[in-house]
């Protein structure tokens, strides 16, 4: 599970859905998706924290296995005090099939696995510059997305309920990601059009990444909570006493 997360990333919701006009562009779907995170976007307007729900599917191609896990994720962004999107701090909390959790605070990432008593501390810094490349990041650099992928429609342009599927290829090859499938919410693309309004509610319902070897991670997200002005303690990791803490590159059993 750990893995697949690693070779997934990224996102979420499912809104009831107003009627769009059938002649939106591909440019408003994208405007739609990267304004709440964007550093220029107003305050008012931008997605500076979000909760969720979510249920994950990982498929590993080489033995045709695939493993669904759940839990709940917390993310923090930092666009309204910085120029460039940066990597924001997140807190993934696995329930099932196994008891895990990935934290960062936006400098150190800690994957503790109480089964095994053990936490694999890592400098996140080295992911700041992947964005684009490594699905760690996809979700931090939401604002920066048709700079760091080529974005074009998905195999249909909508999907059931009228939803829009994206397909974005990193413009620079990566060992981790093929192409992502993100389907975004139409009524948050609706209200952009319409209104000009962003911000009210997380714009991606799932993402479908594909890595070069055909292993394949959905991440589907229910009960979207944004800007709650979620705590920095949050995304912060207090080693239990009794827990080992393990180089990132030692082999581990998950």
């Amino acid at each position: 599970m750990l893995k697949g997360w690693f070779v997934c990333l990224l996102f979420l919701l499912s809104f009831p859905g107003l009627s769009l006009s059938t002649d939106t562009d591909l440019s408003d779907v994208i405007d739609a998706l990267e304004t709440p995170f964007k550093a220029q976007t107003e305050s008012s307007a931008q997605i500076q924290d979000f909760s969720a729900d979510f249920i994950q599917k990982s498929h590993i191609a080489s033995i045709g296995r695939t493993q669904q896990g759940q839990g709940t994720v917390h993310f923090k962004f930092m666009t309204a005090t910085t120029k460039e999107t940066p990597l924001a701090k997140f807190r993934w909390e696995y329930h099932e099939p196994s008891v895990q959790e990935i934290i960062s605070d936006g400098a150190t990432m800690w994957v503790y696995l109480p089964e095994n008593q053990q936490v694999i501390e890592s400098d996140i810094s080295q992911l700041n510059d992947q964005q684009g490349k490594n699905p760690v990041t996809f979700l931090s650099g939401l604002g920066n997305l048709s700079r760091d992928f080529l974005i074009e429609w998905g195999a249909e342009k909508t999907v059931a309920g009228g939803d829009y599927l994206l397909l974005l290829v990193p413009r620079e090859e990566s060992p981790l990601i093929r192409q992502i499938e993100v389907v975004v919410n139409k009524k948050v693309v609706d209200l952009w059009m319409n209104k000009g309004k962003a911000g009210k509610n997380f714009p991606i319902l799932s993402t479908l990444v594909t890595d070069p070897n055909d292993n394949q991670t959905t991440i589907m997200f229910r009960h979207v909570r944004v800007n709650q002005k979620l705590a920095d303690t949050l995304f912060l990791f207090e080693r239990p006493e009794g827990v080992e803490s393990v180089d990132p590159g030692m082999q581990m059993g998950f």
